[in-house]
């Protein structure tokens, strides 16, 4: 993908996807445009980084559509005192948005969000992907009174979800039903049930 087409892939992207879906802040719009998506997909799918549904990146894990990513970026209200932590499967395209935007980000893999030895804290916690749960080892990551962006799965709907951590307890709200690539790592612990 040249340059041009690239400039022209946003553009139409902007105008086509997130603007029609309600998306249309400028500090969203205008980080979207800057960054090139077909930067944070394999190769052989640069040709296909603004279309409006997910990309596989491989090991069963997707870059979520450009809908996606500019809601969880309006819901994340970043501000320049933030610091993030982005769970991410590998893309590093959220971090690109958000960066210019915040005090600084913290990338982690999946496996380091499930990990318990992790004690820094943070006053944004955004997860690409839509789980089950939030683990005890990833909702020690936030602050008191901070924020989490990510996607929920409930009854097998994807919904995009905010919330806050107060007391030590995080609370979350559902903002949107919107199809979000599912990050099984955090699917909740199946039970038996006799009803």
């Amino acid at each position: 993908m040249t340059a041009l087409d690239s400039s022209t892939a946003r553009k139409a992207m902007i105008d086509s996807q997130l603007r029609t879906s309600g998306v249309n802040e400028e500090f969203v719009l205008g980080r979207m445009n800057a960054v090139a998506r077909e930067d944070f997909v394999p190769d052989g799918q640069r040709s296909m980084a603004y279309i409006d549904r997910a990309i596989a990146l491989g090991d069963g894990h997707y870059l979520a559509s450009p809908v996606v990513h500019g809601m969880m970026l309006t819901e994340s209200a970043p501000n320049a005192n933030d610091s993030v932590l982005i769970v991410d499967s590998g893309s590093g395209y959220f971090a690109e948005l958000i960066s210019p935007l915040v005090k600084d980000v913290t990338r982690a893999s999946i496996e380091e969000a499930l990990s318990e030895s992790a004690k820094t804290t943070h006053s944004l916690v955004v997860v690409e992907g839509a789980i089950e749960s939030i683990p005890d080892s990833l909702a020690s990551r936030i602050a008191d009174n901070g924020r989490i962006v990510t996607g929920i799965v409930e009854r097998g709907v994807t919904r995009l979800a905010v919330g806050r951590k107060i007391a030590g307890t995080v609370s979350m709200q559902a903002v949107a039903d919107i199809g979000i690539p599912v990050l099984h790592e955090f699917d909740a612990p199946k039970s038996w049930s006799f009803a």
